[in-house]
């Protein structure tokens, strides 16, 4: 019994021993989780598409981030803050195209696409970000026998391509050097 807990002792030893070396070594290289994102600027007036899925949860994505969001909806100040820079959403689409078919002609794949494309410019109109278009694809198998199924996943899929956009263009702006 005692030379047991001698083992279990040494064990417990070596464990803490191997896992503030593997810390150690993981602080050493630079290592971090990302942080939330820093912006060089306070509001962002968001024009254009605005209505569009993708549009919404950015609006929802930089309102939490701390920024203060203008939209068409929201009146001009005759103060002058009505955002610091401008983002304009010039499209936001969704695709569906067929690449796969039996020989029976029946649909086997099919491409799911996300085109979200905007600008960023400062309130004076100096261009930030020229037009960038983000684009995201994604294939799926479908069957008729389970047609409500592949209608639940192809929803699926939108809404995480739709959430991976909204990051990408909240790490583009967070690079943006303002003002």
């Amino acid at each position: 019994m005692h030379g047991i807990r001698r083992v279990l002792s040494r064990r417990t030893v070596w464990l803490g021993v191997l896992a503030g070396a593997c810390t150690a070594a993981l602080s050493g290289c630079g290592f971090a989780l990302r942080g939330a994102p820093k912006f060089a600027f306070e509001s962002v007036r968001l024009q254009g598409s605005e209505s569009t899925p993708v549009a919404r949860e950015l609006r929802r994505a930089l309102a939490g981030a701390g920024l203060r969001v203008f939209t068409s909806e929201t009146p001009m100040s005759p103060e002058g803050d009505n955002g610091q820079v401008v983002m304009t959403v010039l499209s936001d689409q969704r695709e569906k195209t067929v690449v796969g078919q039996t020989a029976a002609g029946q649909v086997r794949e099919m491409q799911l696409r996300t085109r979200f494309k905007f600008r960023l410019a400062t309130a004076t109109g100096k261009s930030l970000l020229d037009d960038t278009e983000l684009l995201l694809e994604r294939d799926i198998s479908f069957t008729e026998t389970a047609v409500l199924a592949k209608e639940a996943e192809e929803a699926l899929l939108f809404r995480n391509m739709q959430s991976d956009i909204v990051q990408q263009v909240m790490r583009r702006l967070a690079a943006v050097e303002v003002l």
